[in-house]
């Protein structure tokens, strides 16, 4: 019986070749074959470390056809590293895909760690870290509507974005979150690495003065306790207490829960939003 390959998910540098660990270098000397989303990119970082292999294309726009291909080969026993151009595959990548497909398939996976652009980003935003949303790259189309779920979002939300819109993002963060406060890197591990701190508004005065170039992690603050309630009395504000206790119960509050939120958030007596309950 042939003995399946295994997909090894190897993270490399996303600026400073220095970054890439002992164990992807290993791992990359001694499988079969190297699946990277540009070949020419990672000949580069081949060639660097002196490491001879052949490689196959995998990246979004061939994904359907090659990811069957790939499945094929660990399938008759070959080992295969997937690599990025730069960072974690799978992570707003479509290695995510080709995990799936080995996984559907038995085919054993295992991920070595390294460079991530979110996160070093994070790290250096000075925000919250004990609790955040990795958004990745918003829809082009639906960019405002998806903007306005993270609207009530507590917990700080990061954000990719490529340099041509990077500005049209920045307008539509400020008009759908207000001016919030806003952490920028771009070029990270670099010689050029930079990383703008300030708020929505500043952030779009600066760089429309920039020649924008680098691949983007945007770090937006979340809201405060103080702020949601803010927002939570202008959502309210203008419905009655019928509706008001109809919201809560659609939201999968139990009745009497739904009763306590209202009287709590209205600040009126528990048994007065009890009678507007009553043929609730």
């Amino acid at each position: 019986m042939i003995k399946f390959g295994k997909l090894y998910i190897c993270a490399t540098p996303i600026g400073n070749l220095k970054d890439i660990t002992f164990r992807v270098l290993e791992t990359l000397k001694e499988v079969d074959i190297i699946a990277a989303e540009d070949t020419r990119h990672t000949l580069k970082l081949l060639n660097y470390f002196d490491i001879k292999k052949p490689l196959i294309s995998y990246h979004e726009h061939n994904k359907v056809k090659m990811g069957p291909k790939i499945i094929e080969k660990l399938e008759a026993g070959q080992n295969i590293a997937l690599v990025s151009d730069a960072g974690m595959p799978a992570i707003s990548d479509p290695g995510e895909d080709l995990v799936k497909l080995a996984i559907e398939s038995n085919i054993e996976v295992d991920a070595l760690p390294g460079a991530s652009a979110f996160i070093i980003a994070l790290t250096l935003s000075g925000f919250s870290t004990e609790k955040f949303v990795f958004e990745g790259f918003l829809s082009k189309k639906n960019r405002k509507k998806e903007l306005e779920q993270l609207k009530v979002e507590h917990r700080t939300i990061i954000l990719y974005e490529a340099p041509h819109r990077l500005l049209n993002l920045l307008k539509d963060i400020l008009t759908v979150l207000g001016n919030r406060a806003i952490s920028i890197s771009r070029e990270l591990t670099k010689k050029y690495q930079e990383v703008f701190r300030g708020n929505t508004e500043q952030a779009i005065e600066y760089f429309s003065a920039q020649n924008i170039r680098g691949e983007f992690v945007i770090i937006i603050e979340g809201r405060s306790k103080d702020e949601l309630e803010e927002l939570e009395k202008s959502f309210w504000k203008d419905m009655s207490i019928r509706e008001h206790i109809e919201l809560y119960i659609e939201k999968g509050f139990a009745k009497k829960d739904a009763i306590k939120k209202v009287a709590k958030e209205r600040n009126v007596q528990k048994n007065v939003i009890y009678k507007e309950s009553l043929d609730i």
